[in-house]
């Protein structure tokens, strides 16, 4: 009976253990996002208008001007351009993250975006926003427990934490702490692969990806890549903007988005791109990597010596897209129907917050703790509060009972030393940890509410 037991102990946690895995896979639902004609402007007001009593009418700035496209489910989308070409402001658009004039239509199985929709959206920022002195296990299992729903047991997030570290192949590293400039943690690439853990734990139906393979070498940024091809074969839609791949990481791309001063200059098939550029006179002098050719043409540069003005070659560009593409584009946006939407009631179960209230605050707790432990009781705290204490002993050592202002002196030293040395330290804590609850309030991470207790832990 006993071998009976451990045979099913052992077949019910090869099944968790598959149910687990399974969810990167396959996503729950696919997503097909459409963008037609987005346009952003800004306002620009001179230095000269601040200090007029009544200021004229303020300059607006062209961010993004008439992009349109679609991604389905299965295809990753890398939008391609210099530095200021509006590729971030997109992604953002695209991820739902911006405020402003936005004009356009962006549509998610032909729908606006929504709570629902935030749920099952993942975005990755260019800048990896980790605690540092936690472990990669550490950070994906109290993320699990944040953002994973109630209908997961806490074993269950667990062990979606330790999936998504054999998925990403975090296993060697996953007792490393992350780590910081002045903190020796985990390399690079391995941090970059913890961000995007954190976004695939919810099993995401739609990625974005904020230049991740920004300062990796090459093999490092193939590595990240290669792996998040590996998650649209699961039917997820992933949109990343990437500065200057190799040309092994361009192929990889199945379309490609090229802009230029906001301005879009070519959308199709990575694969097709360099055939679409020589059929409007665009060839290459040299054998080259065609992402380093595409970002010359975006900056103006032609390998033509007939048109060497880089105005004329953006023009140029931009007005090739409108006669051969754009409308191409937007006649395969209204023939494509729409994939069928998730029904109400799994609407509004999807806007509800993953846990509760009080687990979110008892998570928080346990986290700040185990984060800020290092500086609690560090050597430099114990002894700078044994030291006050031994002068406060000196200096009032077998004072006289009548000597009232003496005893007086010593509570007001006392109370004004415990107020503001807790102060300070809460002072310090402030910017950083805005800077990782902002993070976590704009994926539902948690609720605001609970930054003050999480401030008041940390500090």
């Amino acid at each position: 009976m006993e071998e009976v037991s451990d045979i099913e102990i052992a077949e019910t946690r090869a099944e968790d253990q598959f149910k687990a895995n399974a969810i990167f896979k396959v996503t729950n639902q696919q997503v097909v996002l459409k963008f037609i004609d987005v346009v952003y402007t800004i306002k620009l007001r001179k230095v000269s208008k601040l200090f007029e009593k009544n200021p004229s009418s303020d300059d607006n700035k062209v961010i993004l001007n008439g992009i349109s496209g679609m991604v389905q489910p299965g295809e990753m989308l890398a939008m391609l351009g210099p530095s200021g070409s509006g590729k971030t402001t997109l992604l953002t658009a695209l991820g739902g993250r911006l405020g402003g004039h936005l004009n356009g239509t962006i549509t998610y199985n032909g729908k606006p975006f929504s709570n629902s929709m935030k749920r099952k959206t993942g975005f990755v920022t260019q800048d990896d926003v980790l605690y540092p002195h936690l472990t990669v296990t550490e950070t994906l299992i109290f993320t699990a427990l944040l953002r994973l729903p109630n209908s997961f047991t806490k074993q269950d997030k667990i062990m979606h934490a330790e999936a998504v570290i054999d998925q990403l192949g975090l296993t060697k590293c996953k007792n490393s702490i992350i780590g910081e400039p002045f903190l020796r943690g985990v390399s690079g690439g391995e941090r970059k692969r913890v961000s995007i853990g954190q976004e695939m734990l919810i099993n995401p139906s739609l990625l974005f990806l904020d230049e991740p393979t920004s300062g990796l070498d090459s093999t490092t940024a193939q590595r990240i890549v290669s792996t998040l091809l590996e998650l649209t074969e699961g039917g997820r839609t992933v949109v990343l903007t990437i500065h200057q791949p190799s040309s092994r990481i361009f192929y990889m791309f199945h379309k490609v988005l090229l802009l230029c001063d906001g301005n879009p200059l070519y959308f199709g098939q990575g694969s097709a791109t360099m055939d679409y550029f020589s059929s409007i006179g665009y060839v290459p002098s040299v054998a080259m990597n065609p992402s380093d050719f595409l970002l010359d043409l975006a900056n103006g540069d032609s390998p033509n010596e007939s048109m060497k003005e880089q105005t004329l070659v953006k023009k140029t560009l931009i007005g090739a897209y409108g006669m051969k593409i754009a409308d191409k584009i937007k006649e395969e946006l209204q023939d494509m129907s729409n994939e069928p939407a998730p029904d109400e009631l799994e609407n509004k179960k999807l806007a509800m917050w993953p846990t509760t209230w009080w687990q979110q605050f008892i998570v928080l707790l346990q986290r700040g703790v185990k984060e800020r432990k290092h500086e609690s009781f560090s050597g430099l705290n114990i002894a700078e509060v044994l030291i006050v204490a031994v002068l406060s002993g000196l200096l009032w050592w077998k004072i006289d009972i009548s000597h009232l202002q003496d005893q007086i002196g010593l509570l007001f030293f006392t109370s004004g030393f415990w107020g503001f040395y807790p102060l300070f330290q809460a002072i310090f804590t402030l910017i950083p940890s805005r800077t990782y609850d902002a993070r976590k309030r704009t994926i539902f991470g948690h609720i605001s509410a609970l930054f003050v207790f999480h401030f008041k832990d940390h500090s």
